[in-house]
């Protein structure tokens, strides 16, 4: 079978996300190398949080889950000298763990202080909305729309009166327009010996 040569919108969309997919593995080795720099240990979790991709890119990305296991496999050497005991698979996993459920307990702390500010903004206006309208109100409001609504309408037949008006002095004009042109011509051939 012959092979398909993909559309050039396909082609300019694989481009970019092979461009952005180089870009994140371009961060994850920039923050890598920095972790590595501050002495800082080099963890799953410490590269998603500096680099700003996800844990799925690591994953999915070979490259990029390539770059992570070698640094993790080779440690930082602050982290060897520092706590040579914390070296183990399961240590290592608890604490990403932990560093990963601290993160999402400030995120989720933030939201709900966001949403709670946003529920009291939102509750004082229909506070306000309900007071401001009483049943007098109300009625008086309906009574000035059913009066605006017969003024519209009203107003409606009256420039549809006026058009047909206009529209009727248009062709009286134009009609003493072709009269005044045949009396100035029947003038002119009387006066013409």
């Amino acid at each position: 079978m012959s092979e398909q040569i993909p559309p050039p919108r396909t082609a300019a969309a694989l481009e970019a996300r092979r461009r952005r997919s180089q870009a994140k593995v371009s961060q994850v080795r920039y923050s890598i190398a920095e972790l590595k720099r501050q002495n800082a240990p080099v963890t799953i979790a410490a590269v998603v949080r500096r680099a700003g991709v996800s844990r799925t890119f690591l994953y999915e990305n070979p490259d990029a889950r390539a770059l992570v296991s070698d640094a993790v496999s080779q440690g930082s050497p602050a982290q060897d000298r520092t706590s040579p005991r914390l070296d183990t698979p399961h240590d290592t996993a608890w604490r990403e763990r932990a560093l990963n459920a601290e993160d999402a307990l400030k995120a989720a702390h933030g939201e709900i202080r966001t949403q709670r500010n946003r529920i009291a903004q939102l509750m004082g206006q229909i506070r306000d909305l309900e007071t401001q309208w009483t049943d007098e109100s109300i009625e008086r409001i309906t009574t000035e729309n059913t009066n605006l609504k017969q003024r519209v309408r009203q107003l409606t037949q009256d420039k549809r009166t006026l058009e047909e008006r206009l529209q009727a002095a248009r062709s009286n004009s134009r009609f003493q327009d072709r009269r005044i042109s045949q009396l100035e011509a029947q003038l002119l051939d009387s006066q013409s010996p």
